[in-house]
């Protein structure tokens, strides 16, 4: 099973400010996956790629680079006039 790691937990391992992490991602430096607003990390990968096994992030792969939107019903259905 997967060892699925958040933003924080990658910035611990890698001894990197969370922010960080967050622009490697981004920029396809670092094998990643977003999920709505927030990036997840396979440890796996993470490892392999610590390792230079791996050239290219999993990322820059199309279909894992593609961004999972949550469902929202109403955006800004909760925000509300006073």
């Amino acid at each position: 099973m997967a060892n699925i790691m958040t933003t924080r937990d990658v910035a611990k391992y890698l001894k990197l400010h969370p922010i960080t992490i967050c622009k490697f991602a981004g920029e396809g430096k670092i094998p990643a996956i977003r999920i709505g607003r927030v990036w997840r990390f396979d440890k796996e990968a993470i490892d392999r790629w610590i390792a230079g096994e791996q050239k290219q992030p999993e990322a820059s792969d199309p279909i894992q680079r593609r961004v999972i939107q949550k469902k929202s019903g109403n955006k800004g259905a909760s925000r509300r006039k006073v």
